[in-house]
């Protein structure tokens, strides 16, 4: 069976996939989701990105987006309510190409390392750990002086970044805990909470050829 929606190839747990499906199911744009396996991926998302890494957003006349922050400026760009993308000539915009492009890079290098520190036994886990947190303390700053990231309002840096802070503090949650990160703290569990964020969370079967389609987000018809 064939919706003629786009096909969004995801993993539960990773957080760019995190990322790009609380940017659809903010939107409102009905995808159909198919769950991977990471280890075992299926020839489809294959043939169409080899690379073999999610999210992939396959649309309906072929283009493939390979790139979470590609999805998220697709469902943006389809239907953006709150108006989560700053305009490209606002001064906002930069700030938030440049947070996420932090936590993309070296913030993203370092949490790897703490994470599994025992495949990087050239500095102990504390060590990678204390290089994390120069970005902690930069959003730290940040949530000093308003509500979200950039703004008094949500932005696409605050969804693009969560899912990697939420690992950080899970690697020692009681460490996280007693951190001063306290506005980074009721930050991350505002997230944590919010419905958005509960409702990309729910558990999905191992996608498998001939599946029946599962629309995404749930209650969606596949109609739009």
């Amino acid at each position: 069976m064939h919706t003629g929606l786009p096909v969004l190839y995801s993993f539960r747990r990773c957080p760019y996939a995190m990322r790009a499906r609380m940017a659809v199911s903010y939107s409102g744009i009905a995808v159909e989701l198919r769950e991977v396996v990471l280890r075992d991926m299926p020839a489809s998302l294959l043939a169409c990105s080899p690379k073999g890494t999610v999210p992939v957003l396959v649309l309906p006349n072929g283009t493939v987006l390979e790139e979470s922050r590609d999805i998220i400026d697709w469902a943006l760009a389809s239907n953006d309510p709150d108006t989560w993308q700053p305009d490209p000539g606002d001064a906002v915009c930069g700030e938030v190409k440049f947070l996420v492009d932090v936590c993309d890079t070296s913030f993203k290098q370092y949490l790897d390392c703490y994470k599994y520190a025992e495949r990087y036994p050239e500095h102990p886990a504390g060590y990678y750990r204390s290089q994390g947190e120069v970005f902690l303390g930069q959003l730290e700053q940040r949530l000093e002086q308003h509500d979200w990231l950039c703004g008094e309002s949500m932005s696409v840096a605050d969804i693009s970044i969560f899912p990697f802070i939420r690992q950080f503090a899970n690697v020692d949650k009681a460490w996280f805990d007693e951190t001063a990160y306290l506005r980074l703290q009721a930050w991350l569990d505002n997230l944590l909470r919010s419905d958005l964020f509960a409702g990309v969370m729910d558990k999905y079967p191992q996608w498998q050829a001939g599946h029946a389609p599962m629309v995404f987000p749930a209650g969606l018809s596949g109609s739009n």
